[in-house]
């Protein structure tokens, strides 16, 4: 074996270097690197051992180059810090790595301009990517769709993938169990106004309030933070309802603290319900009556469906959906409509 090349002391080891080393072709030393079976044994060796001795470390834009795979998944999320995102990360984590692939994490920081510019810019790093409650409009979606492989959790747009938690059916739970506590005037603390799946609960709110005969409206829109609830719990205290609904369960743990600091009994004057129970949701005061979703195994099936497009790209969007249900958990934040005179 001919001598190795130093590949200096202020730059990691190139491919070339290896090729050098092994006393071949660049493109020998990248199919022995990426794809074994497709070298001669003997060969193959030389370059790995080459490989070791140079610390060579496989760069995934140069393999892609190469064999038009990364073996990594872009993971979409608005905001890395809540902690609905934990179990999507995880659960998408759990699934990539059986896999053998590497997952991406990327905060659009709540912007559909961001989310759209990183997807472009990222672009030759990974095979597909999951928006996880993606901010972009359908159409812009749907458009993003058609350049690349991607799946959408919490969406529902005409040709994307998309794995939708079923929390439009869950408010309609929720608007029950309120209305049988005796509450007939219910409020929906609203979201941010680029989230699709916040109008999507509104309407649920609409159509149920409509069934049981009690009037429902909105307040907002909020940040989707606990630091926003101060302020919602205002605006709710000010619309005179006897019970509100938020948006998610951050916004709604931020109001009880507001609440509690304005001296509001909960449930005894006001009644709240979150939406995803995530963790700590049980450890508030009072523990939080909220929306239920199985948000890891939304994780791990959007992982599924995209990894089944790139297998088989002939898969039309359409057939790539799941659905997965919802259901209400019941706490000490909702009790009996308050008799007002």
């Amino acid at each position: 074996m001919e001598p190795l090349v130093d590949a200096g002391q202020d730059r990691p080891a190139t491919l070339a270097d290896v090729a050098a080393a092994s006393g071949v072709a660049i493109s020998t030393a990248s199919r022995a690197l990426s794809n074994p079976n497709r070298v001669r044994a003997a060969t193959r060796e030389k370059i790995e051992e080459a490989a070791r001795e140079l610390n060579y470390v496989v760069n995934s834009q140069a393999r892609a180059l190469t064999s038009g795979k990364t073996r990594t998944i872009a993971v979409m999320v608005s905001d890395v810090t809540n902690p609905f995102y934990f179990d999507i990360i995880r659960g998408t984590q759990q699934q990539l790595k059986a896999a053998g692939y590497t997952q991406l994490l990327v905060d659009t920081e709540e912007s559909d301009e961001l989310e759209d510019s990183m997807m472009h810019k990222l672009r030759r790093s990974f095979d597909g990517a999951i928006l996880a409650a993606s901010r972009l409009t359908d159409r812009n979606l749907a458009a993003l769709a058609s350049e690349m492989p991607l799946v959408a959790i919490n969406r529902q747009t005409s040709g994307v993938p998309s794995v939708f938690i079923d929390t439009p059916s869950g408010i309609e739970q929720a608007l029950g169990h309120l209305v049988s506590l005796g509450h007939r005037d219910i409020v929906y603390v609203s979201g941010p106004e680029t989230s699709w799946p916040n109008e999507g609960r509104w309407r649920s709110l609409v159509r149920a309030a409509e069934r049981h005969g009690v009037t429902a409206r909105r307040v907002g829109p909020f940040s989707p933070k606990k630091v926003a609830g101060a302020a919602a719990a205002d605006a709710v205290l000010n619309s005179g309802a006897t019970a509100c609904i938020a948006f998610n369960d951050l916004l709604a743990i931020g109001m009880l603290m507001r609440l509690r600091e304005r001296g509001v009994n909960v449930p005894g004057d006001l009644s709240i319900v979150g939406c995803d129970d995530i963790f700590g949701a049980d450890f508030c005061n009072p523990p939080l009556t909220t929306l239920t979703a199985p948000i890891e195994q939304a994780g791990r099936v959007a992982v599924s469906i995209l990894l089944a497009r790139l297998d088989d790209p002939t898969i039309s969007g359409a057939r790539q959906t799941a659905t997965l249900p919802t259901h209400l958990t019941v706490r000490s934040s909702t009790g009996p409509a308050p008799i007002r005179k």
